[in-house]
């Protein structure tokens, strides 16, 4: 139930780096006094799903590639797994929509910047296949194009930094940050929006002027308490409201109905991302008007 975001420049030794943290986390897995959650330690690189180093020579092929390893990201995400990221990852927006995507499916995360000098990055790029290595060109814009990763941004935090010369990283401070680190709520632009049945609207409308014509029907002016009886959709349905001792006129009963029913109408066209269920059931609705009533007819 977590992600690690590896991030450095092309041919840095991110790879090298990422196998290192999956040795010593499934070793701490396999430890008899691990009885957590998490059982499996796996890593996702370009290579692991076939992408060619040449997807990054321009813009066009190298969206797909992207949209490539954050779908398999989202697939392979899960409660019981450590989920490792070894990409390029050098755009902040692309880390923060891993994070987001984290945050949605309740995971720990941390990044992991690998750290080398430009000189290193070519000789070691110059020293690979041609499967795995960059052109010049490529390489050469991917280090200018690098968003450096920041502990102060809450999508690149907690941040470990790696040298080229470190022996190892620092695995006590990632596996705390994996196991004992805060999990936060899904972003709310993330959640997905509680749709109002298809009926919700016509039940809205006619609950209220049910309502209404009861209110005109059984007024007396003595004002009070009063239980009304409505003839709605689903059959009888009962409410008691309290109104003020006056007469009120019908044209102040529609006027509020109006109002009543514009507030809630977003609401049922556009979705609610409100926490709970949202009910819309013809008891619900006339319980909602009643208390908008008593509260909004002057005395």
């Amino acid at each position: 139930m977590a992600l690690v975001t590896i991030s450095g420049f092309p041919c840095c030794g991110k790879t090298k780096r990422a196998e290192e943290i999956r040795a010593v986390l499934q070793g701490y897995l396999q430890d008899e006094k691990y009885h957590g959650p998490i059982s499996k330690v796996v890593v996702l690189s370009d290579d692991v799903l076939n992408i060619n180093r040449s997807s990054y020579n321009d813009s066009r092929s190298e969206k797909p590639a992207r949209g490539a390893l954050f779908t398999a990201m989202q697939r392979q995400m899960a409660l019981d797994t450590i989920l490792i990221v070894d990409g390029l990852n050098y755009i902040k927006g692309f880390r923060y929509q891993m994070y987001c995507a984290a945050r949605e499916m309740k995971l720990r995360v941390c990044t992991v910047y690998v750290v080398a000098l430009k000189e290193q990055c070519r000789e070691w790029n110059a020293t690979r296949q041609d499967r795995h290595a960059y052109s010049p060109e490529t390489l050469e814009n991917l280090i200018f194009r690098y968003e450096e990763p920041s502990s102060m941004v809450r999508w690149d935090s907690p941040l470990f930094t790696i040298l080229w010369d470190e022996n190892a990283p620092p695995m006590s401070q990632i596996w705390d940050a994996l196991t004992k680190g805060n999990i936060k709520p899904p972003n709310s632009g993330t959640l997905s929006v509680a749709k109002a049945p298809t009926d919700a609207l016509q039940a809205l409308e006619q609950t209220a002027a049910a309502i209404v014509s009861a209110i005109i029907a059984d007024q007396t002016g003595l004002g009070g308490q009063q239980s009304l009886s409505l003839a709605t959709l689903s059959g009888m349905l009962k409410i008691s409201i309290t109104l003020p001792t006056r007469i009120i006129t019908l044209s102040e009963l529609q006027r509020l109905k109006r109002q009543f029913v514009m507030v809630h109408k977003k609401a049922i066209t556009l979705g609610t991302t409100e926490k709970g269920a949202v009910n819309w059931d013809e008891k619900s609705i006339a319980g909602k008007f009643a208390a908008y009533l008593e509260e909004h007819v002057k005395l």
